[in-house]
């Protein structure tokens, strides 16, 4: 559309979104640093912020010219999901390419944007004559959010500490509220996503569209001037010694999508599909195997009770419930054994449910002793393996404690779902990392963990303490990216703990909360002690969502969801996370109800109350760390 000449004469290469709001302008500043800039209408929410990457043998990053600024293009995608927040995706933006040129003979570098109606993806792609396998040292990437812009922010974890040196796994407690361009409590940065609040507005940053040839990368420790640079992994974060850590490539090379969700509400950032949008397409089959609720007894219950007369009791428990799957935790091959494990296999068949199975990930990153451990690192015994246990009948896996984000590390996540997915086999990664729109790409992905989960309420009080405003937090921030292996809602209490949250706050966490396969914590004795009217609701909840809306809420605050069943009847769940009552108003109408059943905290917060309301004008007064649910 413009060339370089006339590009440079009338300021910056612009490209706006399809409805005009948002609004991108890249420009290259006196030292030949390339920059950008969002603005959504009036209001700027990144401030000229840099653009660019430094490989081993070449400065991509400054002394470089704009040679060509490409067309705008619209982009159309209209594609499926089974375990996100929206069956049927619809993505529109503009594309356009921005051509750079740095010393000669050097690779080429460009900058493809895409601008959609709810925020900005960008990518690098570097060209050149040569043959070698280039490496990038450093992105030169920077976010500059506005003075004044607050966070809320997850402090990236130091490599090789925590539990048998199981970190990054991307389990700490959300930093709410906090000054943009505060440094991180752990010394290592903030990771993806990160929300921030300026001027009315939001901005969420994360990443997306995960490839084989770039590391997983995370916000850097200082930002000064609340600027946000791209950081890469730590030096233990690969899996061998030799393997490649930070990224590296033959040319031509695309990196992974820098992704920008905005909007002037919370809106766009809980409804937003960007970061699949911009993901490759299915890449491995779609299973017969579909998402769905599970049992599951490890949570409250612990290795101990991985035998087979728990595990037979807890797919009875599903099987009772309606409920797909169940789920076997760790050490299963020395407490229960293969061939008691095939036979729960076809036991859990012939009653409709699916079984799932614990793996350790490790071949030598972590010192965790659960088993089975060493089996599913090297292909050939990974591809047996696989076969094995889908000939007893087991539907798929769950994979544990992983090492980090260097580029080996992002290779073998996909090297285990291209596995599982020829074995017929579901994926769930715990002790892991994000998403990164992989599940749009590997179907068969469930769901990752990637969250300070409900494990961590039954091992000390503090967390315990913590449920609601983590709880609260979570719908706008780690679950905003894809699906999110929480294991929400126990009725009981926990091992020993005063838990602070309502019985009726657990209960919407089985609709606030979104994960392809749904584990929940209760058990049957648990479940079995609750009012017939809240059973009868968690055996009608459907085994996904076709759609989602943010009704109401705030970070840390409160949290109001609704959730579409794939038939068309909304589910309305929310929490109050605060110390003190909440009153939520709600029009059912505009969701197309003329009423239905609301399920809300009874006399005390171990009991329910229920009552049928009409689609206008509902008032609901929460009571401190309670909940809600509204059924069609």
């Amino acid at each position: 559309m413009l060339a370089a000449s006339a590009a440079r004469a009338a300021g910056p290469v612009v490209v706006s979104s399809p409805d005009g709001a948002v609004r991108v302008s890249v420009a290259v500043d006196a030292q030949g640093q390339p920059t950008y800039a969002v603005r959504y209408r009036q209001a700027e929410l990144l401030r000229p912020s840099r653009l660019g990457l430094q490989l081993a043998g070449a400065d991509l990053s400054k002394g470089l010219k704009l040679t060509q600024a490409g067309k705008v293009t619209a982009v159309a995608d209209d594609y499926q999901l089974a375990t996100d927040k929206r069956a049927n995706c619809r993505y529109r933006a503009n594309r356009r390419v921005v051509h750079f040129a740095g010393p000669a003979g050097a690779p080429t570098l460009s900058v493809a944007f895409q601008v959609s109606n709810d925020g900005v993806a960008f990518q690098y792609l570097v060209e050149g004559n040569s043959a070698d396998v280039q490496r990038i040292t450093t992105e030169a990437t920077t976010f500059h959010l506005p003075a004044g812009a607050r966070g809320w922010l997850h402090p990236h974890a130091k490599a090789q500490t925590g539990w048998a040196n199981s970190q990054p796994s991307y389990e700490e407690y959300y930093q709410r509220g906090i000054a943009a361009g505060t440094p991180s409590t752990l010394g290592q940065g903030w990771s993806f996503p990160a929300l921030f609040q300026t001027d009315g507005h939001w901005v969420l940053l994360t990443e997306a569209g995960m490839g084989r040839s770039y590391c997983g990368s995370h916000l850097a420790h200082a930002a000064p001037d609340a600027e946000y640079r791209i950081a890469f992994p730590q030096a233990p974060e690969k899996t061998t010694p030799d393997a490649a850590l930070l990224p590296e490539s033959r040319l031509p090379w695309r990196s992974p999508w820098r992704v920008i969700v905005l909007g002037n509400s919370l809106a766009p950032i809980v409804e937003s599909t960007l970061t699949t949008d911009v993901s490759a397409p299915a890449q491995t089959p779609v299973l017969t195997e579909a998402p769905g609720k599970a049992s599951w007894s490890w949570v409250l219950m612990g290795d101990k009770n991985t035998t087979y007369d728990v595990q037979r009791r807890f797919i009875d428990y599903a099987a009772a419930m309606g409920w797909r799957y169940c789920l076997v935790d760790a050490l299963w091959d020395k407490q229960i054994g293969y061939d008691k494990l095939a036979e729960l296999a076809q036991y859990a068949r012939a009653k409709n449910v699916g079984l799932l199975v614990w793996y350790n990930s490790n071949g030598n990153w972590n010192e965790a002793p659960q088993t089975p451990t060493k089996v599913l690192f090297d292909a050939e015994s990974r591809r047996r393996e696989f076969a094995r246990i889908k000939q007893m009948g087991v539907a798929g896996v769950k994979i544990d404690f992983f090492g980090g984000d260097g580029q080996s590390f992002m290779n073998y996540y996909q090297d285990l779902l291209t596995d599982a997915a020829q074995a017929g086999l579901l994926v769930n990664f715990h002790g892991a990392t994000l998403p990164r729109g992989w599940h749009r790409t590997y179907p068969n992905l469930m769901t990752m963990e990637a969250v300070k989960g409900f494990e961590f309420l039954t091992f000390d009080q503090a967390n315990t303490d913590q449920e609601a405003t983590h709880c609260a937090t979570l719908p706008f921030t780690r679950n905003a990216v894809g699906p999110m292996d929480f294991t929400p809602m126990a009725f009981s209490e926990i091992n020993g703990k005063q838990r602070r949250t309502s019985n009726a706050f657990e209960l919407a966490l089985s609709v606030l909360f979104q994960s392809g396969i749904q584990h929940y914590a209760e058990v049957p004795e648990g479940m079995a002690a609750q009012p017939a009217y809240v059973q009868d609701f968690v055996k009608k909840l459907p085994p996904r969502w076709a759609e989602v809306k943010l009704l109401d809420g705030f970070p840390g605050e409160y949290a109001v969801l609704a959730r579409r069943a794939p038939g068309g009847a909304w589910y309305v769940a929310g929490i109050n996370a605060t110390d003190a009552p909440k009153t939520i108003q709600l029009d059912l109408g505009k969701l197309g109800l003329a009423g239905g059943t609301l399920i809300t905290d009874g006399a005390t917060n171990r009991s329910f109350s229920t009552r049928a309301v009409g689609g206008a004008g509902l008032s609901v007064t929460l009571p401190a760390r309670g909940g809600f649910v509204v059924q069609p």
